[in-house]
């Protein structure tokens, strides 16, 4: 079986650079940057450089190098300190789709709602089921935020409504209100992966006919029943006015991708238009929904 040789070291930002040449120049076959610190990045305003504090540089090597003619190698080439502190690691090879399922089960959002892994089955009474591709790494439902907007939903009336999912991603907050009964869906974002994602999972589910995928200038200027947004608190403050027009009198609205500090600000934003209910939460993040007033 396949296998190969992990190399990293958390360093500065400053010296990341240094890591990753030298990295490079011994003939690593892929080296990555990421966080060494677990540092929320979130909504860098767009002149800033910084990514994080602390940086973990990760390089992965054929696993028939030997170990101790790299070592030799990274001696001469950095300090003896600075070699020292590189972790090794040999990973071997996996079938990471098999992996991923172990961690992916089929999870259960408010009373009816389940996401569904592919071969896997949800046998619940009254159970509504949407079935995901185990390779989608985003919108699987594993992330607070999404988790937050799946249970607001199972909790509403959908049956006939118009929805519209603001910053679709995967499509599953469409797709989880058609299979909830909705009418039909517009599914809204920026990236055209992520409306292609949308429209493989919505024929994975069979309600492809019911869904409309758009880049967000093609919306037009018809208001649904029912608007949620899964992005971020800056984009919520900046977009208010724009939901505010697709959302029909008397409609439901959920914004989440909030941190409960920022709450206060998507209050002021939305409460001139919106008549809010307190915020729901789950871990660090919050929804914030309401009615539009009739």
């Amino acid at each position: 079986m396949v296998s190969w040789l992990q190399l990293s070291i958390d360093t500065s930002e400053a010296e990341a650079p240094l890591y990753e040449l030298v990295f490079q120049n011994l003939g690593a076959l892929s080296v990555t940057m990421g966080d060494a610190g677990d540092q929320p990045l979130l909504e860098l305003p767009p002149e800033s450089q910084q990514l994080w504090n602390q940086t973990r540089v990760t390089a992965l090597f054929d696993g028939d190098q030997d170990p101790k003619r790299l070592k030799q190698a990274l001696i001469e080439t950095l300090n003896t300190e600075q070699a020292d502190r590189i972790v090794w690691e040999r990973i071997e090879d996996r079938i990471w789709e098999r992996e991923w399922l172990e961690h992916f089960k089929p999870m259960q959002f408010g009373r009816r709602l389940w996401i569904c892994p592919e071969g896997h089955s949800v046998t619940e009474p009254d159970s509504v089921v949407i079935q995901l591709d185990p390779g989608l790494a985003f919108g699987t439902g594993t992330h607070p935020t999404t988790a937050l907007c799946l249970e607001w939903l199972d909790g509403l009336d959908l049956v006939g409504k118009t929805v519209i999912d603001y910053g679709c991603g995967s499509g599953i907050l469409a797709i989880a209100a058609l299979k909830l009964g909705a009418a039909s869906a517009i599914a809204v974002d920026h990236d055209p992966q992520a409306l292609q994602a949308t429209r493989d999972n919505a024929e994975k589910n069979s309600v492809s006919e019911k869904v409309t995928t758009q880049l967000p200038e093609e919306v037009a200027d018809t208001p649904a029943d029912i608007l949620v947004a899964n992005i971020l608190a800056e984009p919520l403050v900046q977009l208010a006015p724009t939901l505010n027009a697709l959302l029909k009198p008397g409609g439901s609205l959920a914004l989440s991708g909030i941190l409960v500090e920022q709450h206060s600000d998507i209050f002021a934003r939305y409460q001139p238009f919106t008549h809010l209910s307190l915020p729901e939460r789950c871990d660090e993040w919050i929804l914030v929904s309401g009615t539009k007033p009739i």
